[in-house]
């Protein structure tokens, strides 16, 4: 038994650092891509290189981020993750490496020649730096509307620690998920296009990250649909995927 409650805790100290790790290297991935240098390193600094290398680089970074994201968070994969770590820290262990495929990309992105905008005038200006905090501000909100520790992983290893058994599955929207299916990837789409000065290496991360989302989403909501029915099948049918209804969409009888 005392076994056992050290093995618990050595877990549970496992998932306390891929949480730090996790949220510091997102809190670096957004001070990164900031309408202004807030970082040593930012993505519109550096050396221009040349256009092939950059492009290379730049995609095989989306592609890893990509398949990571998307591969590791596959029912199938998690069954066999769980073959070799404990199922308890499972969540935490994508929250590490998708932690080091963010950095990967904050560390080694490819300046790219050229800007698509830079708006001068100040009004606009600020209602795009406005959207940037704005959008990130919704990502963060979102993950505490539903459950911050449990999408990054605490709540799994705390359980375990007290010998408390996973609850099944159960599906609720609140807040921002009554109007939006997905808040929080919304919030990050808003975030990379809210600036007044457009980079073509900033565009290329944009858009690479919103093709990402458009296809992460649709093998998301199959799963989603597979693991809690006609529930989220009809919340589906009656709430956006990423255009925010005005008004809040009604049962049906």
């Amino acid at each position: 038994m005392q076994g056992r409650g050290m093995k618990a805790i050595l877990l549970m100290c496992y998932s306390l650092f891929c949480y730090v790790a996790g949220l510091g290297v997102l809190t670096v991935f957004v001070l990164w891509v900031a309408p202004w240098p807030l970082l040593p390193w930012h993505i519109d600094q550096g050396g221009s290189v040349p256009l092939l290398q950059g492009v290379m680089v730049d995609t095989g970074l989306l592609l890893l981020f990509g398949v990571q994201h998307s591969v590791m968070a596959r029912p199938v994969f998690k069954r066999l993750l769980t073959r070799w770590i404990p199922a308890p820290v499972e969540r935490s262990s994508y929250v590490l490496w998708s932690a080091l495929a963010i950095g990967l990309i904050c560390a080694f992105w490819q300046p790219l020649d050229g800007m698509t905008w830079e708006v001068q005038a100040p009004v606009l200006r600020w209602l795009l730096i406005g959207g940037y905090v704005a959008g990130w501000g919704m990502a963060v909100w979102a993950t505490f509307t539903i459950d911050h520790f449990e999408l990054f992983g605490l709540h799994q290893a705390w359980r375990h620690v007290r010998g408390q058994p996973e609850p099944a599955p159960v599906f609720f929207k609140v807040s921002l998920y009554r109007y939006v299916r997905h808040p929080m990837q919304l919030g990050v789409l808003i975030g990379l296009w809210s600036t007044p000065a457009m980079s073509m290496a900033h565009l290329a991360l944009a858009i690479g990250m919103g093709v990402y989302v458009l296809v992460g989403l649709y093998f998301e909501e199959r799963d989603l649909v597979r693991e809690l029915g006609p529930a989220y099948a009809d919340y589906r049918q009656r709430v956006r995927q990423l255009i925010p209804s005005l008004t809040r969409p009604q049962k049906r009888s």
